[in-house]
């Protein structure tokens, strides 16, 4: 079986990083993301939630603000629950597995602040042909190169 979703569009407002009880990370967050359209038609965008949870989540809040473009990798996930009514609702959100900066390097560089300015944004990187790599924060480090998948990699 498969269950994978890619989206890529703009935060609709700042990530807010949450707690469980048990003292995991998580944050919830809507990308709107363009629908394809022909010319002289009017555009129409999807609302998609999204849910971060451990390291991905405190990256996401850290990083990420409103407006900005965001490359979200998850699967889909459905859940049922009742609301202040007592109508049975259900949710469909995409649970992010991999998260991206896709905007325009000043784009992704003005959402630092002063002490991260001289700092290049994280980013994560894709070739058909050397398989996957990812430019993550390093905790007080800056910034470490990893690759994701040693199986593509042509040496």
């Amino acid at each position: 079986m498969l269950n994978t979703a890619i989206i890529m569009g703009r935060l609709t407002a700042d990530p807010e990083l949450r707690k469980t009880n048990t003292g995991l990370s998580v944050t919830s967050f809507t990308v709107a993301v363009d629908r394809n359209y022909k010319s002289g038609e009017e555009r129409q965008a999807d609302f998609i939630n999204v849910v971060a949870w451990r390291g991905t989540a405190d990256f996401v809040s850290t990083y990420f603000k409103k407006g900005q473009m965001i490359a979200v990798q998850g699967s889909i996930q459905t859940r049922n629950y009742e609301d202040k009514n007592g109508n049975k609702r259900t949710a469909v959100e995409i649970v992010a597995d991999n998260v991206s900066f896709c905007g325009s390097k000043a784009e992704s560089g003005s959402t630092y602040g002063a002490q991260r300015a001289e700092t290049a944004p994280a980013v994560s990187y894709q070739s058909a042909d050397a398989g996957s790599f990812s430019v993550l924060p390093d905790d007080n480090q800056g910034f470490a190169f990893g690759a994701d998948d040693d199986e593509g990699l042509p040496f």
